[in-house]
């Protein structure tokens, strides 16, 4: 008679055929593209954006109007809230117990990161092309 397998899965996962989501990976690693984007584009944006500034109001309307300052600020707030996303993702699915709850919280989640940029996206267009 042979000794059966020793196993790590709950007899309840077993019974619910529940392991792995088989999507950590994934997640882990977009986050850290994100994060490298960040590396280069955060301080772009804030070494530009102070001499934006310098130049007064309309200084800083001509730099957002310059065509690759704003594809650059639109990347670098994509890029930002995208990781904000993900990171805000895993704090949820770490710390909220209940179902229903988590659920909610993370498609408000998406709904908020994706208003955030249609607002910025609108502003940064609204000047580029005006």
């Amino acid at each position: 008679m042979s000794k059966p397998q020793a196993t790590l899965r709950t007899p309840l996962g077993k019974v619910r055929g529940l392991g792995s989501a088989k999507h950590g990976a994934g997640h882990f690693i977009t986050q850290r593209v994100s994060a490298v984007a960040l590396v280069f584009l955060v301080p772009w944006f804030l070494i530009s954006l102070i001499g934006a500034v310098r130049g007064g109001y309309d200084g800083a309307l001509a730099w957002v109007a310059d065509p690759i300052n704003a594809v650059l600020v639109l990347l670098a707030v994509g890029a930002s809230l995208y990781h904000m996303r993900l990171g805000m993702q895993v704090v949820v699915e770490d710390y909220i117990g209940k179902n229903s709850t988590k659920a909610v919280l993370l498609i408000l989640n998406t709904f908020i990161c994706v208003a955030l940029f249609a607002i910025t996206a609108y502003a940064v267009l609204k000047v580029a092309i005006a």
